[in-house]
C-alpha cells in the first residue's frame, strides 16, 4: 500500500501530521524552545509532503506536445523548494533560541517532552528508512529529499531528548536554547545537501561515474559491430535518464544491421539503468581497414 511513490507520500503525511499535533501541544505545555524548534521543523515537513504530492502527480504525467521530454524535473524543482524551506527553518530556530537566551525561561513538565521526543524519534526512524527504500526503488529525488528531511528530525530530536533529560536532573535551563541551536545547525546542513543535489539535476549535471561506466560496458558488449564511440552525453530529470552518443560502425554494415545494433544497445543500457531514454547517432568509419570489419576493437575517443 505504501510501497509506491504516492503511497510513501501518503504515509509521510499521516506520520508528520500526528507528530506535529504532539509537538505543538507539548511545546505549549512545557515552554521548551527546543521542542518548539522540532514542531516548526515538522510543520515544514508537512509542507514538504504536500509539495511532494504535487510534484509526483505532475512528474508522473506522460510526455506531451509541449513537454516532449516529460515532466520529471518537477520533482527536482520541488526538492529545491524543500531545501529553501529547510534553510529557512534553521534560521528561524537560531533566531528563536538566541531570543530565549537573552530573555531566559524555564522548561516545565520535562517528562512530557521526553516522552514525546522518544515517540518522535522512533516514528521518524521508521519513516525515513521506508522513504529511502521507496526512493531508491523508484529513483525519486523528491522522496529522497523527504527521507533526508525526516532523518534530520531523528538527529535533532535525539539532541532535544538528551537535553531534556539533562534539564530534568540538573535544572540547567540554558541547555534548552543551546540544543535548539545545535538542532538548527543539523537542519541547515540537511538543507544545503538537498539544495546541492536538486540544483545539480536542474543544470543537467552528468550521470554519476558508476552509471556512465555501465553505459560504456553495454557499448563494449556490442564487440565486432562497432569501431568506436564518442560524444557520450548524459543527464537526468526526476527519475528519467537521458543518454546521447555517437557510434562509429564499419562501412560494410547495412542500415538495417546498424538499426539492429542500436536496438540491442538500447535494450542493454535500459537493462542496466531503468527509466532511460537513449538517442544514438550512427557514423560510418572514416577509413577502410580490416580491423574495423573483423575485430572491431572499440575505442572511446571522447566518452
Amino acid at each position: 500500500m505504501f510501497s509506491s511513490r504516492s503511497g510513501a507520500a501518503k504515509l509521510s503525511l499521516i506520520v508528520v501530521v500526528g507528530l506535529i499535533a504532539l509537538k505543538v501541544v507539548v511545546a505549549i505545555i512545557t515552554g521548551s524552545i527546543s521542542i518548539f524548534a522540532q514542531s516548526l521543523d515538522s510543520f515544514l515537513d508537512l509542507f514538504a509532503v504536500l509539495v511532494t504530492f504535487f510534484a509526483i502527480t505532475v512528474a508522473n504525467r506522460p510526455a506531451d506536445e509541449e513537454h516532449p521530454f516529460g515532466h520529471g524535473k518537477v520533482e527536482d524543482i520541488a526538492a529545491s523548494v524543500q531545501a529553501v524551506l529547510i534553510l529557512a527553518a534553521g534560521g528561524l530556530i537560531i533566531y528563536s533560541a538566541v531570543q530565549r537566551i537573552r530573555t531566559g525561561a524555564v522548561v516545565e513538565m520535562a517528562e512530557t517532552g521526553i516522552g514525546v521526543m522518544a515517540v518522535s524519534i522512533v516514528a521518524s526512524i521508521f519513516l525515513s528508512r521506508h522513504l529511502r527504500k521507496v526512493a531508491r526503488a523508484t529513483d525519486s529525488s523528491i522522496l529522497e529529499a523527504n527521507a533526508h528531511n525526516i532523518a534530520a528530525d531523528v538527529y535533532s530530536a535525539s539532541g532535544v531528548l538528551a537535553g531534556l533529560l539533562v534539564i530534568r536532573f540538573t535544572q540547567l535551563e540554558i541547555l534548552d536554547p543551546v540544543i535548539a541551536i545545535v538542532v538548527a545547525v543539523i537542519v541547515l546542513k540537511t538543507g544545503f545537501g538537498v539544495a546541492r543535489k536538486s540544483l545539480n539535476v536542474l543544470i543537467d549535471i552528468r550521470l554519476p561515474k558508476p552509471e556512465e561506466d555501465k553505459i560504456k560496458a553495454a557499448i563494449i558488449e556490442q564487440g565486432c559491430h562497432l569501431e568506436n564511440f564518442h560524444d557520450l552525453r548524459t543527464r537526468k530529470a526526476g527519475a528519467q535518464r537521458y543518454i546521447e552518443l555517437h557510434l562509429t560502425m564499419p562501412k560494410s554494415i547495412s542500415v538495417e544491421e546498424s538499426h539492429h545494433v542500436c536496438d540491442r544497445l538500447e535494450q542493454s543500457i535500459r537493462a542496466r539503468l531503468p527509466n532511460t531514454s537513449v538517442t544514438i547517432h550512427v557514423e560510418p568509419c572514416s577509413t577502410e581497414c580490416p580491423q574495423c570489419a573483423v575485430s572491431g576493437s572499440i575505442k572511446n575517443s571522447k566518452g
